[in-house]
């Protein structure tokens, strides 16, 4: 695990899609319960997991982060897993779906619930205004780091949606971007407002 910022934590990268993709999950830290973000099924990440407080919630961005891992976690820690209802057939293979939502919300204080299909149908984003001042950003394979630029994956028929869906993610910026994969070895990026805008135009455009 490693610590980026005094509340969040990212687990060590896996490389389940080949060599060239990296995924991670983020832990992030709360005296109410810890949340978990994507997924992780390396054991030593766990190991860390539980020495941090272990896992309250589970977050899945959308059905590929799906894997038995879940199921681990889950009897580990007493996660409750929660996705968008699109996504919890999939995720419901593997461990029971706690919460499956289907639109906008704040379940938790300081975490916002932004579905943003486009990559999956019921592929989601959440957005934390951290105690500790960054606003953190975090957007499954919806958009990520790819080399020096950014990336989305979108089926052809699916691009208006992306579009739309990214649009969601202008206001207000956030200061850190925290992909489930990326072509980049550390997946995640701080950002200024400006350049944060810039991206979303860039692929924004890039979806026409």
């Amino acid at each position: 695990m490693q610590q980026l910022f005094p509340d969040l934590w990212q687990t060590a990268a896996q490389y389940p899609f080949g060599p060239a993709v990296t995924t991670h999950a983020y832990l992030w830290l709360r005296a109410d319960g810890n949340v978990l973000f994507y997924n992780t099924g390396l054991a030593a990440e766990l190991d860390a997991i539980e020495r941090l407080g272990g896992v309250a919630w589970q977050y899945l961005s959308h059905r590929d982060e799906v894997a038995p891992s879940l199921a681990d976690i889950r009897r580990r820690f007493g996660a409750r897993l929660c996705c968008h209802a699109l996504e919890a057939p999939f995720a419901g293979r593997i461990s029971p779906v706690d919460v499956a939502f289907d639109a906008a919300h704040t379940p938790l204080a300081n975490l916002d619930v932004i579905p943003t299909p486009g990559h999956t149908p019921g592929s989601t984003c959440y957005r934390i205004r951290s105690a500790h001042g960054p606003t953190y950003l975090f957007t499954g394979d919806t958009l990520f780091p790819d080399g020096a630029g950014w990336g989305t994956y979108v089926a052809a028929a699916q691009r208006d949606t992306l579009r739309q869906s990214l649009a969601l993610l202008r206001d207000p910026a956030p200061d850190v971007v925290l992909s489930s994969a990326a072509r980049d070895p550390d997946g995640y990026r701080r950002l200024t407002g400006p350049d944060w805008q810039r991206v979303l135009d860039e692929a924004i455009d890039s979806l026409r």
